[in-house]
């Protein structure tokens, strides 16, 4: 099992264990929120958290429940994102959005239960010293909320079926999608205690990535296939969504994610072969099929 897999394993068993169904105030509920959040994934966030921490040269690992803490907020996302006021969406990584399985109101209150969940998870995590929890606390609170992810999804909403410019469809996905991307990596460092240098070079990073990460997933919208991405291609078009790929073209579009992808991995180069997993990472966005 190679280091990807094993963390991957790692990510998994311990999503598991944090929300568990039996003895739950509402075991439905429960149910309801394990249903996204064990649905498989790429994890790339809580990989990222201890990538990152790698990189500077702290043990990534040792931060494993830390790291999934950010999935159940990024999970909380896309199950409210499906619902019928949102993107309207059926099908979430090959199976029924959580909608569709257990009704709105319920999938509302998964969503519900996994975002304040992620909090009480964060602050009962006695291994981290205080005042650092604090700073993770407060990095993962603003890249969530209005003035990044939530705050991203309300620009998403506004602009549907509109044309926007290039700089606004970059504000909306720097906030709907980078925020909690760069929150992550930051994370990472901070608990492996980076020097504020270290930082700043893996937040260029992970801006690159995000951004990466967004051209691709426009891209794959129209060239992929549902089977591997887990839902009908073509929503974005469907929902009357300005996409990268509409504004820019798709070879365009796939110059400007190469560029993204460069950008990332010269951020790493202060970092040598600790960071080979994040380097790793950003490369792999321009041969994605999911």
């Amino acid at each position: 099992m190679n280091d990807v897999s094993k963390r991957l394993a790692l990510i998994e068993k311990t999503l598991a264990e944090l929300c568990p169904s039996k003895g739950a105030v509402s075991e439905k509920l429960n149910e309801a929120m394990n249903y996204s959040l064990l649905a498989g994934g790429k994890r790339l966030r809580p990989l990222a958290i201890m990538a990152s921490a790698d990189a500077v040269g702290g043990e990534g690992e040792r931060y494993v429940k830390l790291a999934c803490a950010i999935e159940l907020i990024h999970t909380y996302s896309l199950i409210h994102d499906d619902l019928p006021a949102m993107d309207n969406d059926d099908y979430r990584r090959g199976r029924l959005t959580n909608h569709k399985v257990y009704g709105e109101a319920m999938a509302i209150l998964a969503g519900d239960g996994l975002l304040t969940k992620t909090f009480e998870l964060l602050a009962a995590e006695e291994s981290v010293a205080p005042k650092k929890l604090l700073r993770v606390i407060f990095e993962l609170s603003r890249a969530a909320g209005p003035e990044g992810m939530v705050g991203g999804q309300a620009l998403d909403l506004i602009a549907e079926k509109k044309r926007i410019s290039l700089s606004e469809l970059q504000k909306l996905h720097g906030a709907k999608t980078g925020a909690l991307f760069i929150a992550a990596v930051r994370i990472g460092a901070i608990l492996a205690d980076a020097s504020e240098e270290e930082l700043s070079s893996l937040t260029r990073y992970a801006k690159a990535f995000g951004l990466a990460f967004q051209i691709t997933d426009d891209i794959l919208d129209v060239t992929g296939d549902d089977k591997k991405i887990g839902k009908p291609v073509g929503s974005d078009e469907k929902n009357g969504k300005s996409t990268y790929v509409s504004l820019l073209g798709l070879s365009e579009a796939r110059q400007k994610a190469a560029q993204a992808v460069k950008e990332a991995v010269e951020a790493l180069s202060p970092f040598g072969e600790q960071a080979a997993f994040l380097r790793e990472l950003a490369q792999k966005m321009l041969t994605r099929e999911k």
